[in-house]
């Protein structure tokens, strides 16, 4: 099958995930298509957790790397892309899951249809319960007024990255660097809900206004948006957020 002869590269930022980390791994181990390297940057955590992914050094598809200095999911993602050579690269964050069939069912679409960027549906779980289908298709204009665009459903041909990071911020590190690549390539959604995206208590990506101020944040310093346009971004990241998870819940 042509489909195995394409080598992806798993990039996984970890830190202090002993709770979750094993499903995660699990959920990659357990994929159709087998032809993979799983690249884990441990952040500087716990014992426990370190514990955890020692038990999978032995594993020649695993290449584990344990920082010394706790840097940021940022700095652990663009660490990851400097040691992968693999033509394809898909992001996964140590908490989410992605269903047997993602990898296989996506890099398929992407070949069939010569796309570049690619993404899927997702379900929400853990301190929230929904399915979100995304927008079929992203440009850079899109995207800035609906950011649903989930990290741990993403894969990209290495080739579009270039020199493009992730920001080192607290959080949204992920939204300037999907920003940057939709600038030059549009994103197309396989129509499937291919990953599990867990929303945690407490979760640094829980809270809306944090999440606001970051966005605000990064149009203005990286993105170079003007007030207005940074304004309505915000105002369109809202409704959207609203509607997909309603007045209690939107993030």
């Amino acid at each position: 099958m042509e489909n195995k002869k394409t080598k992806i590269d798993i990039i996984l930022p970890n830190f202090n995930s002993s709770d979750y980390i094993k499903e995660t791994i699990k959920s990659v181990i357990k994929q159709t298509y087998t032809n993979w390297n799983l690249i884990i940057v441990d952040d500087c955590s716990d014992e426990k957790t370190v514990n955890i992914l020692k038990k999978y050094q032995k594993n020649k598809k695993f290449k584990i790397y344990f920082l010394k200095k706790n840097q940021g999911a940022g700095y652990c993602r663009n660490y990851a892309i400097k040691k992968s050579k693999s033509p394809f690269i898909a992001f996964l964050d140590s908490d989410d899951i992605w269903k047997k069939k993602k990898l296989e069912a996506q890099i398929k679409f992407m070949k069939e249809n010569n796309y570049s960027f690619t993404y899927t549906n997702y379900e929400v779980f853990g301190k929230k319960s929904k399915l979100v289908v995304t927008p079929s298709e992203y440009d850079f204009t899109k995207f800035i007024h609906d950011t649903s665009i989930c990290t741990s459903s993403m894969i990209v041909k290495r080739k579009i990255i270039k020199d493009i990071k992730f920001t080192n911020t607290k959080i949204c590190e992920d939204y300037f660097f999907k920003c940057k690549i939709l600038k030059n390539f549009n994103a197309y959604c396989l129509n499937d809900f291919l990953t599990k995206y867990r929303v945690r208590k407490n979760s640094l990506q829980s809270n809306s206004l944090r999440n606001f101020y970051w966005i605000w944040k990064i149009n203005k310093d990286y993105n170079k948006l003007g007030f207005l346009k940074n304004f309505f971004s915000l105002i369109f990241i809202s409704i959207n957020s609203f509607k997909k998870y309603g007045i209690k819940d939107f993030i």
